[in-house]
């Protein structure tokens, strides 16, 4: 399917890597320019080496801390006017409510929630004059099912973000302007892991049956494949979405046991 944005200009945040990298990957192939980031100078260069030799469209590397005024920054003066926002940045480490400190607070809500309020609020207005604007934050589907007592910095942050993202998606849209959230959970990256350690580690277990036991809790009995997530990106960001916005869209092989 021709995704309708060949030409366009896309940011897409923490993308060295991991679902990022997908969803940079997948918007390269639909044509878009795309502008990756990292704090890894090495890491994003080869990212951008690989995805380039992929698709052969512009990809710029644009190394910057994206919790810092002067990260994002570098990002919006490397692509001033993206037509496309992908906000996506690294949860903070799971901690128990009980040993959650202030300082912990002000990191999660500057990495998880403020950080792509600061990027949303800068491209709107060229988006909204130019008549075409896609922005995809990348959560956590514990924004719709916060059963982890040890997410809670993740999930408070993130559900901050989706709720301000729902009262200004119905006021930009009439601009042609969309905002969407994409909620993964199990993908098979380096944060599954880090979980697989973790577990292991908990439960005195092997790696390899860290992995079962985590696959085991996913309707579909396997991770998600980081391109699934990415070619996903790429739709809620192509011309045919544009009657779609405010919307909390889970990616979870199926788990979620609620109906909405």
């Amino acid at each position: 399917m021709d995704l309708g944005i060949k030409g366009k200009r896309a940011i897409v945040c923490a993308s060295s890597r991991g679902l990022g990298k997908a969803c940079a990957k997948a918007l390269s192939e639909a044509g878009c320019s795309v502008f990756i980031n990292g704090l890894d100078g090495d890491r994003l260069e080869a990212t951008a080496t690989e995805i380039l030799n992929a698709t052969g469209n512009v990809v710029v590397p644009v190394r910057a801390d994206i919790n810092t005024d002067e990260g994002r920054r570098a990002l919006l003066e490397a692509c001033p006017d993206p037509d496309i926002l992908v906000n996506n940045n690294a949860g903070p480490t799971p901690k128990h409510y009980s040993m959650i400190t202030p300082q912990m607070w002000e990191q999660a809500l500057n990495a998880n929630m403020l950080a792509a309020v600061y990027l949303i609020q800068a491209v709107l207005p060229a988006m909204r004059e130019r008549k075409f604007g896609r922005i995809v934050n990348i959560t956590s589907a514990m924004v719709k099912s916060p059963h982890i007592s040890d997410m809670g910095l993740s999930v408070a942050a993130r559900t901050g973000l989706t709720a301000f993202c729902k009262a200004t998606s119905r006021e930009v849209i009439i601009d042609n302007v969309t905002i969407n959230n994409l909620l993964p959970e199990r993908f098979d990256t380096g944060r599954q892991v880090f979980m697989a350690e973790k577990v292991s580690k908990e439960d005195g277990i092997t790696y390899e049956e860290a992995r079962r036991k985590i696959v085991k809790t996913i309707a579909a009995d396997r991770f998600g494949r980081p391109e699934e997530f990415g070619n996903t990106c790429a739709f809620v960001c192509s011309a045919h979405a544009g009657f779609m916005s405010g919307q909390s869209i889970q990616l979870d092989g199926g788990s979620f046991h609620g109906l909405l």
